[in-house]
């Protein structure tokens, strides 16, 4: 009996996959048929990359605004994480005061709509604390090639305020679904390890330090992954602040072309190329830290 459940599950998965290409082929007949829609996927390439006479091959919009999400996704995401820790600490801490501070930030953030949140704090980011700092008049009188690095990590310089209060409102937004990952990771380690450290007479910072967070984060591996691929999605809320990040490109260049399914479906292939990568490298480390 044991040697034909292979088979029988291969078979099965055999009829799911036919039936996922039948469905998806009806898809594009009933837009093909239905709506009189006239495919027009020979553009598409020439709005991932075009050929400038002096660079040679470079980005054009749609891969623009793909590593416009990388960097978005990426510096949100690292700023996002000592948030997160320090929510984290917060919310298990021994003194009721730490406990309702993380609280109140966790509770806040995760209780209302993110787009609500993004515009609160882009604007209140852009307009009363960016304009203290007078970035945009530092960067200006930099020299060019810091200019030209600060394009390259972060945005062009005539967008970077909007693109510093973009990363910094996600990073807000993130870090309080990390401070309860965190929160949660912690919590879940066994009594007894913090009863060994209390008895070696070890303070609570150097057991969390040495003790628990390793352990913790081992655990936290998958839902911090799953973040990652959260952050990645959730930067396109802030094509509605004029970002130009790969949702806002895509929504620019239908507008332009009409290339409605085109368009958007090139744009949800950049998506998953991008979150599947982070899913496959934390499985990577998942597997690696195991094996340590």
């Amino acid at each position: 009996m044991l040697p034909s459940q292979p088979s029988r599950w291969g078979r099965l998965d055999l009829i799911l996959l036919s039936l996922l290409f039948a469905a998806i082929g009806y898809l594009g007949y009933r837009i093909n048929a239905g709506l009189e829609y006239q495919w027009n996927w020979q553009l598409i390439p020439q709005y991932l990359v075009r050929h400038d006479p002096e660079a040679g091959w470079v980005p054009n919009l749609l891969l623009q605004g793909l590593l416009t999400t990388i960097r978005l996704s990426f510096w949100s995401l690292l700023l996002a994480l000592p948030f997160g820790l320090l929510a984290g600490l917060l919310r298990t801490s021994l003194h009721l005061f730490n406990r309702l501070v993380g609280g109140t930030y966790v509770t806040l953030l995760r209780n209302l709509p993110p787009l609500v949140l993004i515009f609160i704090f882009y604007f209140f980011i852009s307009d009363q604390i960016l304009p203290l700092f007078s970035i945009g008049e530092k960067i200006a009188a930099a020299p060019e090639w810091l200019q030209r690095v600060l394009e390259l990590s972060l945005a062009p310089v005539d967008q970077l305020e909007p693109f510093l209060a973009a990363v910094m409102t996600l990073a807000l937004f993130e870090g309080a679904y990390i401070g309860e990952i965190v929160r949660a990771g912690i919590n879940n380690i066994e009594s007894g390890q913090w009863e060994a450290a209390r008895a070696l007479g070890m303070r609570r910072w150097q057991l969390l330090q040495h003790i628990i967070l390793p352990q913790a984060f081992q655990r936290m591996i998958p839902p911090l992954a799953g973040q990652a691929i959260s952050t990645i999605k959730d930067s396109a809320i802030v094509s509605v602040i004029s970002i130009q990040e790969l949702t806002f490109q895509g929504m620019e260049l239908m507008a332009a072309t009409y290339l409605t399914f085109e368009v958007w479906i090139t744009i949800t292939l950049l998506y998953f190329l991008l979150t599947y990568s982070c899913s496959w490298l934390s499985g990577r480390l998942e597997l690696r830290l195991r094996r340590a």
